[in-house]
């Protein structure tokens, strides 16, 4: 293992550009929950698990048309508890690391903003599945996808999960409004913000091609593998030289080339650090 670490270490040194990428294992160290299998996510919804609703099924943008007081219950309910989250340790390594180097980027699956809290610019982030930082108009109306002001909060039944009227609404027409962030069977989901955030990432790449890179892979499952997989093709098809560091204590199974740190998110971070 101390010979294993060295030579990440030395990886993490000596690369000129270095890609953080992250799913939800990353914030879990920050008393996040990662709604890893039924049990997890009933155990920090209970009363979604007295209704039988597993994640897959309440992240759907159906419940916003069906019941949208159940819907911004739940959304509500995360949107409150990443406001009033700190963001662990392991964002100051990872943002320090990245600071020492020519150039970095970050790519996560996450929508709970806790790179933008601890210092990361949102030109530096593609967050691909959108966040629950910003809203968009359920009746398209036109109007653009607006930020959540940082002092708004919902009120919600604990008991229920049902948030309270009055609910977000859009600012042009009054219509209900919803996260923009992709949902299961979403076929509503306003793009635009995140198309902007993918473009900067090929530029990114482009820009960097022919340098070496370092790949630090954080807490990214296989439930929902978009994290992998973009992290994987990109190792694969990078011009340049470049190492990949999986930090992950499940789920540990890599391709040739890739170092496999079993240990969560702060404990790997510190560890390289040290």
């Amino acid at each position: 293992m101390d010979l294993k670490v060295e030579e990440i270490r030395v990886s993490l040194k000596s690369s000129e550009c270095l890609l953080i990428a992250a799913g939800a294992g990353i914030g879990v160290d920050s008393g996040l929950p990662d709604f890893r299998g039924h049990e997890g996510f009933w155990n920090a919804y209970p009363p979604l698990a007295k209704l039988g609703i597993r994640f897959e099924e309440m992240a759907n943008p159906r419940w916003f048309h069906d019941d949208p007081n159940l819907a911004w219950g739940f959304y509500g309910h995360r949107l409150n508890k990443y406001k009033d989250t700190t963001p662990h340790l392991g964002f100051s390594i990872l943002r320090k690391w990245a600071l020492n180097k020519k150039s970095f980027f970050v790519f996560t699956s996450n929508v709970d903003g806790q790179f933008q809290k601890a210092g990361f610019q949102d030109s530096q982030i593609f967050e691909c599945h959108g966040s629950i930082h910003y809203l968009q108009c359920m009746s398209a109306c036109g109007q653009e996808i607006w930020p959540i002001p940082h002092d708004y909060s919902i009120s919600i039944d604990e008991n229920t999960l049902l948030a309270h009227d009055p609910l977000p609404s859009c600012p042009s027409c009054g219509s209900l409004a919803r996260p923009n962030i992709l949902m299961f069977s979403d076929f509503q989901w306003n793009s635009c913000r995140v198309d902007e955030q993918n473009q900067n990432f090929r530029n990114w790449i482009k820009e960097n091609e022919n340098k070496s890179l370092v790949i630090v892979e954080i807490g990214a499952g296989l439930a929902v593998p978009t994290v992998r997989m973009t992290c994987e093709s990109l190792f694969q098809s990078w011009s340049g030289e470049a190492s990949f560091i999986r930090i992950n204590p499940r789920d540990t199974d890599a391709t040739d080339g890739i170092e496999v740190l079993e240990t969560g998110a702060l404990e790997g971070l510190r560890l390289l650090d040290r």
